[in-house]
């Protein structure tokens, strides 16, 4: 579903050029859940942003589910790859109510039967219809990050790209928020590539995982290696002394 092969990804022009990731490769499979793990600063959403578009300056090979990606990215793009954000708060517009960000997330896309679908999704993460018309001050942090989750659900997109989407919630939420997104995961089929910089997280959620450092790829493994403490590369066996 997704293929990255030498991405390289910086931030300005001349002297105030950031390489921000340097000859990143890997791929994910059809259903596979893959992390990115990794220091603040290592490129790891980076990754995430040339992907979708938010990082414009990248070079190397984009391929996502068998298409190459392009600079500029077509509409049916943001169909098949949707995105949830860090923060919940910041995600969505405070002055739109959980009915305007799904019904116009769906009419974008094209979809008629928006008031059936929008039951439908606040169903789906665990909301009901008491939430359809509240706005985001009258929602709890997990709340907003559901109201976020079913936003990128309406499109029926194949792949999720989840960046530290539990990070800006309390604890007690953050396990209720993982296990939703391991049974969407299962129940659609999706393919996850999620960033987090919780290497308990990423052993719950994921299949494999890159890590990173200063902006390269210096291992990936499979997630139990990262259970039994099985790391190769100096660094990959620093974050897990770290972690424990």
């Amino acid at each position: 579903m997704i293929d990255i092969k030498d991405l390289n990804v910086w931030f300005g022009r001349g002297n105030t050029r950031v390489d921000a990731v340097k000859g990143a490769g890997f791929s994910v499979a059809a259903g596979e859940s893959f992390g990115l793990v990794g220091e603040s600063g290592s490129g790891k959403s980076t990754i995430l942003r040339a992907i979708t578009g938010l990082a414009p300056d990248w070079s190397g090979t984009l391929t996502v589910n068998g298409d190459a990606v392009r600079k500029k990215r077509q509409k049916a793009f943001y169909k098949s790859v949707q995105m949830v954000f860090q923060d919940p708060y910041a995600s969505l517009h405070p002055r739109h109510s959980v009915d305007q960000v799904l019904g116009e997330t769906l009419a974008l896309h094209g979809f008629r039967d928006i008031d059936a679908r929008v039951v439908q999704l606040l169903d789906d993460v665990g909301l009901g219809q008491k939430f359809r018309f509240r706005y985001p001050h009258q929602l709890s942090g997990g709340q907003r990050q559901r109201v976020a989750i079913a936003r990128a659900l309406a499109p029926e997109p194949d792949i999720l790209l989840l960046d530290e989407p539990t990070s800006a919630l309390d604890v007690s939420v953050q396990a209720e928020i993982l296990n939703l997104l391991a049974d969407l995961r299962q129940d659609r089929g999706l393919t996850y590539l999620m960033v987090s910089h919780d290497l308990a997280v990423v052993s719950h959620m994921c299949d494999r995982l890159a890590v990173m450092r200063h902006g390269e790829i210096v291992e990936i493994m499979p997630v139990n290696a990262l259970r039994d403490m099985q790391a190769q590369h100096s660094y990959s066996q620093e974050l897990l002394r770290a972690s424990v």
